[in-house]
């Protein structure tokens, strides 16, 4: 609980990236809340943008803000989109996916022209791996696709939810938790494991992120791709 005021504060910083007329990527999970939270209380104030979810909870969310919601059908381009990270680096690559969301997140922000990930200080890391990496797999392909990433070197969990059943996302996969320690090639891993047939998708965001503000206390810190 000790970092909800940064989570916070940090979505506020978000706010300046979003103008009116907007089509609105809405990411997930806790920090991401904050941002949507946020973002109902400017559309009650008279802003007018289109929020596309990346997620179910996250349009619940939003419907029950008033904040209007449209699908790709509609627009298959995202002006903005803010979102969390369970891991940020100097480079701007991400593990996401700790919020169950993973795949419609980066999907998500692969439809944006600015993709913006907001966290508290405790997500910015030197090196990629203290957080269990996410992998989305479909049911079927589980227990073959968890052999493949053992041997990688991984400890691998198969991510549960209420009464110790799997953990469905909302494209009905199950999702391993990964656990590689650090990741020093972020980039050769997010290929084998994108390799693996029954991978749906993983957690590394690599070469997504355009902007990301950490907040430390009350300050935040802008970075910015290439920089």
């Amino acid at each position: 609980m000790a970092n909800e005021p940064e989570k916070e504060a940090a979505a506020r910083a978000s706010l300046q990236f979003i103008k009116d007329g907007q089509v609105v990527g809405l990411g997930t999970g806790s920090t991401a809340a904050y941002f949507i939270q946020l973002l109902g209380e400017q559309v009650k104030h008279g802003l007018r943008i289109r929020g596309i979810p990346s997620s179910e909870r996250s349009g619940e969310q939003a419907a029950s803000l008033g904040i209007p919601l449209i699908t790709f059908e509609e627009c298959p381009q995202i002006d903005v989109t803010v979102d969390g990270a369970d891991e940020v680096d100097s480079q701007l690559r991400l593990i996401k996916g700790g919020g169950g969301a993973l795949l419609r997140e980066k999907i998500v922000a692969s439809a944006s022209k600015q993709y913006v990930i907001i966290a508290d200080s405790s997500k910015r890391v030197a090196v990629l791996g203290k957080f269990p990496l996410p992998v989305e797999v479909i049911k079927f392909a589980r227990p073959v696709v968890e052999k493949k990433i053992k041997a990688l070197g991984a400890e691998v969990a198969l991510r549960c939810g209420a009464g110790g059943n799997p953990y469905l996302t909302d494209e009905n996969n199950y999702i391993l938790d990964c656990s590689f320690g650090q990741i020093h090639d972020a980039a050769g891993l997010a290929q084998r494991l994108s390799d693996m047939p029954g991978v749906v998708e993983h957690g590394l965001f690599i070469g997504m992120a355009s902007v990301v503000l950490v907040a430390h206390g009350k300050e935040i810190s802008e970075l910015r791709a290439g920089k």
